[in-house]
């Protein structure tokens, strides 16, 4: 199911040891080798380390509540998990990235995103128009498929080029006629008999 990212954000992040709201997600931390959130990193009163990040991997459930860990053991520090903090500091964000095709053309930028809620995994980018070009459409869907290459500045996407084959009509038969059943067919007319 794909959820719009932002959705995830300010979200209470509850223990199932403790019944409560432990902390609450302020961003997200995005691994921009292959578009995946792999933490949040999270704010409130209650947290003992700042920053303080949850492994989207420690996530039991998201429901209603928010999102459902087992108990506040599941937090962790930026240098805990050597991965996760190379991530960290990359501090990549999708958010007001300039998208352009690959023959350098400008297509927008990214003004947000949905997920795939299982993997977390980015499926689609929402870009807006340039003014000029946003006459037609002002936002744009990007599926990760389009992605060719990620960088610090920009998001590069195959070209939205369509090729026309042209095909040599070679000369058809006749078009079949079918019967309508349901149309009144002429009667045939009876043969004059008279001769001249």
């Amino acid at each position: 199911m794909l959820i719009a990212a932002d959705r995830f954000i300010h979200m209470p992040v509850m223990s199932l040891q403790t019944g409560s709201e432990l902390a609450r997600t302020s961003r997200e931390i995005i691994d921009p080798r292959n578009l995946s959130i792999v933490a949040y990193e999270l704010e409130g009163r209650l947290l003992d380390q700042n920053p303080s990040l949850l492994r989207v991997a420690d996530v039991r459930e998201i429901g209603p509540l928010g999102m459902i860990i087992d108990s506040v053991d599941e937090l962790v520090s930026v240098s805990d998990v050597i991965e996760l903090k190379k991530i960290y500091e990359i501090n990549f964000s999708l958010n007001d990235k300039t998208v352009i095709d690959e023959k350098k053309h400008k297509i927008g930028k990214v003004i947000g995103y949905t997920i795939t809620a299982g993997n977390f995994l980015v499926q689609q980018l929402r870009i807006r128009r340039p003014f000029l070009k946003s006459f037609g459409d002002t936002e744009l869907l990007i599926h990760r498929s389009q992605i060719i290459k990620v960088t610090d500045t920009q998001i590069v996407v195959k070209s939205a080029t369509v090729s026309h084959k042209i095909e040599k009509r070679q000369q058809a038969a006749p078009a079949t006629r079918y019967e309508n059943p349901f149309r009144k067919q002429p009667r045939a007319q009876p043969e004059s008999t008279d001769r001249h």
